[in-house]
């Protein structure tokens, strides 16, 4: 493949990857206007981002199976179009639960696109030119939640919260029209692949009988409900506790961004010396004391601006390490099943995620510790599931 084409068509893979990100973080600046605008708070508001999260979670089970039974391009240009008509609906909300709804149906949308992107470059790439192909998407998907933000704020202080929807949604039709123009069908329809419960439910079950799975898939999903607790109450921290402005909470937002994207590729160095399972392990050894830590300052008053920051950086520095360890250890054992194995993964670390940000959402808008409490409780499970997981987990991934 030419290195011209090569680029443009990782470029619209990469495009199609981050769109599930931006439309989480490009309009939590807003939260405070949204509350302002629909006569409720904000608390309320980070319910929408609860439903994304579990549309997020449904649609990679969903478009699984669709994709391999009707191709890569139909299920992408249905989800896109659902995309591009939620957002359309969005600016038309007149009340919060319309909003809530309607960020599920956007998250079942822009699902597609995600999916459709990773089995594209299985389909398109040569097996060695896909790790460097996925590490360009990995580039664009980190990215955007540092642009994502602070663009947020900027249109929202020029143009109101609805403008975010407005610029999601021409974004989403431009990918429409690249796809539709510039991205080849790479998978052909297979008539007889079956989209029965059984068979799906079947390969599903046999991925979580593997210890392997179990353990480091819960301890990724448990540690990333952690992020999602910070990112569903960072609008409420920052911007009504701190008092920080839309475009300042964008910055910070970016800034935090910075340390879990930057340690996560310090891991990528420290494998050189160290195991997957002993970096997992002391990672979340150091994210539980910061996390306790972080959770007594709060409950006894001694936290600021820049004290908070500072906690919520040394647990995103954790997860960095944690995170594509634990991802690479619990789809380690599978090779016919690594599809299933990657989808039921992303479904559970969204699922907890959705649990995280509607359990923020229940406190009220004027304290911080129910973020560093949901912080603790997840550091702590996923170390009991390294205790309890590891003594069961097979000896042929030892080595990794």
């Amino acid at each position: 493949m030419a290195k011209s084409k090569s680029f443009f068509l990782i470029l619209i893979l990469g495009c199609l990857a981050a769109l599930a990100p931006f439309s989480i973080d490009m309009y939590l600046p807003g939260f405070k206007a949204i509350a302002l605008d629909l006569n409720t708070d904000v608390p309320k508001v980070s319910l929408s981002l609860s439903t994304f999260f579990i549309g997020i979670s449904v649609g990679q089970l969903l478009y699984g199976p669709l994709l391999d039974k009707f191709g890569r391009k139909k299920p992408l240009y249905f989800g896109l179009s659902l995309y591009i008509l939620s957002s359309i609906c969005c600016l038309l909300v007149t009340s919060i639960d319309q909003l809530i709804v309607l960020r599920f149906i956007q998250a079942i949308g822009c699902c597609a696109a995600s999916v459709a992107a990773i089995a594209m470059v299985r389909d398109l790439f040569t097996v060695e030119e896909s790790p460097k192909v996925f590490a360009s998407l990995m580039l664009v998907i980190a990215v955007s939640p540092m642009l994502a933000p602070t663009g947020g704020g900027y249109l929202i202080t020029a143009l109101g919260w609805q403008s975010v929807f407005v610029f999601l949604g021409l974004v989403a039709i431009l990918m429409l029209l690249a796809s539709i123009w510039w991205l080849p069908e790479s998978y052909k329809p297979d008539p007889h692949y079956s989209l029965k419960p059984k068979p799906i439910l079947s390969n599903f079950l046999i991925v979580l009988k593997e210890p392997s799975f179990y353990t480091y898939a819960l301890i990724s999903a448990v540690t990333f409900s952690g992020l999602f607790a910070y990112v569903s109450s960072s609008p409420v921290v920052f911007m009504d506790l701190y008092k920080v402005t839309e475009t300042g909470y964008g910055w910070i937002f970016a800034l935090l961004s910075v340390f879990f994207i930057g340690f996560s590729q310090v891991n990528s160095y420290i494998l050189k010396w160290f195991t997957s399972k002993e970096i997992v392990f002391w990672a979340l050894i150091i994210q539980s004391i910061f996390s306790i830590l972080f959770l007594i300052a709060a409950v006894y008053n001694l936290l600021n601006l820049y004290t908070t920051i500072t906690f919520i950086a040394l647990f995103l520095g954790c997860l960095g390490f944690i995170n594509p360890n634990a991802s690479a250890l619990s789809l380690a054992p599978f090779s016919k099943n690594a599809g299933s194995a990657s989808a039921l993964m992303g479904a559970l670390q969204m699922g907890l995620g959705a649990l995280a940000s509607a359990v923020i959402s229940m406190f009220a808008a004027d304290v911080i510790w129910p973020m560093p409490a949901v912080m603790t409780i997840a550091a702590l499970i996923a170390l009991f599931c390294l205790f309890i997981g590891g003594r069961k987990i097979k000896t042929n991934i030892n080595n990794l």
